[in-house]
């Protein structure tokens, strides 16, 4: 078992495991913290607990320091400059006429390494950019290609339902998502309707899912027989979250309305 912390460099982003060393964290505390990308500045989200070998990245890497009032400083600093690069950076691709969309720049904490975030259609030969912006700025430059879903999770913004994007406020991850699942829940299939700001499907249909899965068990499908007090129809339709059943009475030519309770006890009864 390790003794870990977990740390969060974006609002959103990913939660990593750190050693926390000697230092005694309290969630919400900001902490100095060597990665792969070089020192960077995080804030501690998961209070101290143990976790198995298959839950850490081996080597485990420590936490270097609590943060303190110059490194916050030093973070505003580096957000300043982020812009400014952004600015600049966003020129160079106009002067290189490059088909490429500049989506946000960020300073790794020690200012090693400078990292622009792009969308393209397809694959963009950058390698005088980067030339360009490193004789610019004097440091590492990294031009980093995201899909429009990692877009959205950086830029914000509000979803169809008026509330600020899943992505950008606590999704840490993105996972697949199907239209089955807008079927399952029974949503309209109209793209408009069930697609988010980056036009793929709302990430909302993926985590709702798991309810609509466990309250549509000992549901019947669509098209299923059913019998009813009223006489033996065909399931046309179903509201899993309140757990109705709408039936087709074929002989009546007519639709009925059960809820699931109702329906079980009335072929118990028949029993």
């Amino acid at each position: 078992m390790y003794n870990v912390v977990g740390v969060r460099f974006k609002k959103a982003g990913k939660i990593y495991y750190f050693d926390p060393a000697a230092y005694i964290l309290e969630v919400g505390e900001y902490v100095i913290v060597e990665t792969a990308r070089g020192i960077e500045y995080g804030k501690v989200v998961v209070p101290m607990r143990q976790v198995g070998e298959n839950d850490v990245v081996l080597p485990l890497k420590q936490v270097v320091r609590p943060a303190d009032e110059r490194d916050r400083f030093q973070v505003e600093e580096n957000t300043i400059e982020s812009k400014r690069a952004f600015e600049l950076a966003n020129t160079k691709i106009v002067e290189h006429s490059l088909d490429m969309k500049l989506v946000d720049v960020e300073y790794t904490f020690d200012r090693n390494k400078i990292i622009f975030y792009f969308t393209a259609e397809g694959r963009v030969d950058f390698r005088e950019l980067v030339k360009d912006l490193a004789s610019v700025f004097r440091t590492r430059i990294e031009l980093r290609q995201i899909g429009v879903r990692d877009e959205a999770k950086l830029l914000g913004g509000i979803g169809p339902c008026g509330r600020m994007l899943c992505c950008s406020t606590f999704l840490g991850d993105f996972e697949p998502v199907s239209i089955k699942m807008a079927k399952d829940q029974n949503l309209s299939l109209n793209p408009t309707k069930i697609s988010g700001l980056c036009g793929r499907l709302m990430c909302c249909l993926k985590y709702e899912n798991d309810d609509y899965e466990i309250a549509k068990e000992g549901m019947p499908d669509i098209g299923d027989l059913s019998m009813t007090p009223e006489g033996e129809g065909k399931v046309v339709g179903l509201n899993v979250l309140e757990r109705l059943i709408q039936v087709y009475l074929t002989k009546q030519e007519r639709m009925v309305e059960y809820t699931l309770e109702e329906l079980m006890q009335y072929e118990k009864n028949l029993i």
